[in-house]
């Protein structure tokens, strides 16, 4: 009987968190793309991303996140730009959703940095595979009998759009972008209409050299919100030379999440994020584990390699 009843605790709380925000992504630094297209093409280089996350280790059925993202800026008429594509694929229960983005970025000189303007668009795969369970008794009614729940599996195929500001500098960062715009419906039954609620992003970075001129200190922010529910994540990381980096991020009333990564080779960097739940979900389930590979190469050939130090490198 406990284990039916944690069981269902999980299940509601999954969907609850589910219905309310994207993905949750700890290592959002790397990510920042997923939500804001004013970002891509920020720097001199090619980026290439892949993040698996795997949240709330021994449930059936837990969320499981995975994004592979690319962006590269680029030069057309005089004018800088920028364009991107993301993949993600979100698992939880017996739903899952696909989205393919495509997102450009006009990038402009603003005082000592510059702000980038995106735009993204989207299609968004929702499909269900459900396997109902339905206890014995005549009280309790069969998924067939309710007309406001797929009864078979279902898929939705739904238009996103997305638009964001980025403004950056060698030490700062400053984000602001609102994912779901259109806030599409997915119409799996006619009698249930649910929609992608639009999502706001804040997102803040800066880079703190300290006395030794090999290390920085990379404090950041993500704030999110749906208009009914938000989450903050804010936190820092202690880089050495872009080479080593680790730290401890915070999720208001959800989390704590330590961080840690390091430069295997010339561009290419590998990263790892454990969240230990400060919620009472933390007994009942093994944490979540979140694995980051990333590779960036300069797109000057004739530059030699340099270290950077920007937050918004890593």
């Amino acid at each position: 009987m406990k284990r039916i009843f944690s069981l269902g605790f999980a299940a509601f709380f999954t969907f609850l968190i589910h219905a309310q925000q994207d993905p949750q992504f700890s290592q959002s630094m790397h990510n920042i793309m997923m939500y804001n297209p004013g970002y891509v093409g920020s720097k001199n280089a090619i980026c290439a991303t892949a993040i698996n996350r795997q949240q709330w280790m021994g449930f059936d059925g837990a969320p499981v996140s995975s994004v592979f993202s690319v962006n590269s800026p680029f030069s057309l008429f005089g004018a800088d730009h920028g364009a991107g594509l993301h993949i993600l694929n979100d698992e939880i229960g017996f739903e899952t959703n696909l989205s393919i983005n495509l997102s450009y970025a006009y990038r402009m000189d603003a005082g000592p940095g510059k702000l980038g303007i995106g735009i993204g668009f989207g299609m968004i795969n929702s499909s269900l595979d459900a396997e109902w369970f339905i206890p014995a008794g005549d009280s309790y009614t069969p998924a067939t009998g309710d007309p406001s729940i797929p009864a078979g599996n279902e898929s939705v195929l739904t238009p996103d759009f997305s638009l964001g500001f980025f403004y950056y500098t060698e030490e700062l960062y400053i984000g602001f972008s609102a994912t779901h715009i259109n806030e599409s419906v997915i119409e799996y039954t006619p009698e249930a209409t649910p929609f992608l609620s639009r999502h706001y992003y804040l997102s803040a970075g800066y880079s703190l050299p300290l006395e030794n001129p090999s290390f920085n200190v990379l404090p950041s922010l993500l704030l999110q919100s749906d208009g009914v529910m938000s989450q903050l994540n804010l936190g820092s990381i202690i880089d050495y030379e872009g080479k080593i980096w680790g730290g401890v991020f915070y999720r208001l009333g959800s989390a704590i999440v330590g961080m840690a990564g390091v430069e295997l080779y010339n561009g290419i960097h590998i990263g790892y994020s454990y969240d230990f739940s400060t919620t009472a979900i933390r007994s009942h389930n093994k944490g979540t584990h979140e694995f980051m590979l990333r590779y960036c190469f300069d797109l000057d050939l004739d530059r030699s390699a340099q270290k950077y130090r920007s937050i918004r490198i890593l």
